[in-house]
């Protein structure tokens, strides 16, 4: 990526990256990092910092384990002592070059709710404007397996989405996607560059960890990709491991670039990241064709509802062998679908006993996965 190719750039530290084996922040790489933000910054760009490390730094603080992750009470008090380490030195080593941090906690709940996305989105607006660095992390201390991203790769990705940014660059312990997991014994090849993320590209991802600190292996960083695809957004995925890791990246190229989707409208760009849905419609094969073409939901492609879940939820949308179609809110609560499995509209008004809507799903309520 040349350095003029982005005007919003976000940039995701991983914990492996930013805290050593002690448990102590890897300072001296991390200014070379922050001189590099610096760099683009000072030359007009907006830089947004994903940063992983609370439950890392905190955990020595409190004298836990390496993954300090043997409970959630455990992640959750770590991460809350951590979190205030953490912003401290992002504040504190770019204030060494006049730039103001901010520090934004986000839980997954803020990114799937519309109104509140839109609410980070125009915080982000305007820090941005204000010539800030947003530095932000998942809100560890309150999420639950239940409510949370699990990994900040795919946040990175929403945040950029949020942003409406032109990079997300995701610093990794390894120069990029490779065809298959690199060791002594393979003749791997690093891949440079990634049109789409399809069944092939995501069949060369391991999920491991190698530190055992962070929690996001390539499978995260492959399906951050396909968000910021999808919102027409560029990724890349390069070497943090040595000094000035987006200098590196600027002069060698070494890593792997994930080219931008032709982009779609906000609206839609916002449900196509989305991790969380409140019930599954499954259609017949007559359905998918349709809604491929680009046609709305009908009740007379529908095979089976799912879940619980009223108007304007979330649902998914499926095959009949179980795989993703498309994604959209629903125009009927779960009740009402039930009786129109395979309805035709004449028919749908006297099931229902009110003049039923045109669609399930509108086709403007909905995006193909």
């Amino acid at each position: 990526m040349n350095d003029t190719d982005a005007g919003v750039i976000v940039v995701k530290v991983g914990s492996s990256l930013l805290v050593g084996e002690d448990g102590r922040p890897r300072k001296a790489w991390l200014k070379t990092l922050v001189a590099d933000i610096a760099k683009r910054h000072q030359a007009g760009h907006n830089i947004i910092i994903v940063s992983s490390g609370s439950i890392a730094l905190g955990a020595r603080k409190l004298g836990l384990r390496k993954t300090s992750r043997t409970s959630l009470a455990d992640a959750q008090a770590a991460a809350s002592i951590g979190q205030i380490a953490l912003s401290g030195l992002w504040s504190e080593l770019l204030a060494e070059h006049d730039i103001a941090a901010a520090q934004m906690l986000l839980t997954l709940g803020d990114m799937e709710g519309r109104k509140r996305y839109l609410n980070v989105a125009a915080t982000l607006e305007t820090l941005l404007e204000h010539r800030a660095v947003p530095v932000i992390n998942e809100n560890d201390s309150v999420a639950t397996d239940e409510i949370r991203f699990g990994d900040n790769d795919r946040l990175a990705a929403r945040v950029g989405q949020a942003a409406t940014a032109d990079h997300v660059m995701l610093l990794s312990d390894i120069d990029g996607l490779y065809d298959r997991r690199p060791d002594s014994t393979n003749k791997e090849q690093l891949i440079g560059t990634v049109d789409l993320v399809d069944d092939n590209i995501m069949a060369m991802a391991d999920g491991s960890s190698s530190s055992g600190l962070g929690s996001g292996g390539m499978i995260s960083k492959l399906e951050a990709a396909k968000i910021a695809n999808l919102a027409g957004i560029e990724m890349s995925i390069i070497s943090g491991k040595e000094d000035h890791p987006l200098e590196r990246y600027a002069r060698t190229d070494i890593g792997t670039l994930f080219k931008a989707g032709d982009g779609i409208n906000a609206h839609k760009a916002w449900l196509s990241g989305l991790l969380t849905s409140a019930g599954t419609i499954t259609v017949d094969s007559g359905a998918v064709e349709a809604l491929q073409s680009g046609n709305s939901l009908l009740a007379a492609g529908i095979v089976t509802i799912n879940g619980d879940f009223e108007r304007s939820d979330v649902v998914e949308i499926l095959d009949v062998d179980g795989l993703k179609v498309a994604r959209g809110l629903v125009e009927y609560d779960s009740i009402d679908c039930v009786k129109i499995i395979g309805c035709r509209s004449s028919q749908m008004e006297t099931l229902l006993g009110y003049a039923p809507r045109s669609a399930v799903v509108h086709r403007n309520q909905m995006v193909l996965v």
